[in-house]
């Protein structure tokens, strides 16, 4: 059976990253993000429905979110869906909560002015603003020929990568 775990969601934090590392180094950004749903009822009146959403994010991805992200900013996140189940302490039973384990994420505002703006923008060799970060290998591209020496041809038209 086929099966596909992907989850996109464009929200606010609804507080400031928590920013922790294991033992071995590894960055983990705790966040949560409220996702608003607007629509018109039967009878004509706008109504609104908020959802929280648990956010995990590892690695640098957490570190850039710990380091420029705080309460109230817009971020769109993809990921996928997590189950965490456990056994409570104080009362034995089991406890479940499903929360969404950053694979990407993406400013979605400048952070200059108002709440929690970033001081300095995205770091440098990091993403913009308006680019997605990602931080898995580099996606697969040509890389463009070297430009040609003033002493040597132009290139042809089919070295020119497109």
């Amino acid at each position: 059976m086929a099966s596909y775990n992907k989850v996109i969601l464009a929200g606010n934090l609804t507080r400031d990253p928590e920013l922790k590392y294991t033992s071995t180094g590894m960055a983990i950004a705790k966040i949560g993000i409220a996702v608003n749903r607007k629509w018109k009822s039967e009878t004509g009146e706008m109504k609104e429905e908020v959802t929280f959403v648990d956010v995990d994010a590892f690695g640098r991805q957490a570190e850039t979110i710990g380091q420029y992200l705080k309460r109230g900013r817009p971020i769109l996140i993809e990921g996928r869906l997590k189950l965490d189940q456990w056994d409570d302490k104080q009362s034995g039973q089991k406890r479940s909560r499903l929360g969404v384990v950053l694979e990407n994420f993406q400013f979605l505002d400048s952070g200059k002015g108002g709440e929690g703006g970033m001081a300095g923008g995205p770091p440098a060799g990091g993403s913009s603003p308006s680019a997605p970060y990602r931080s898995s290998a580099p996606p697969a591209s040509r890389t463009p020929p070297p430009p040609p020496d003033a002493d040597g041809p132009p290139p042809e038209d089919d070295d020119v990568p497109f």
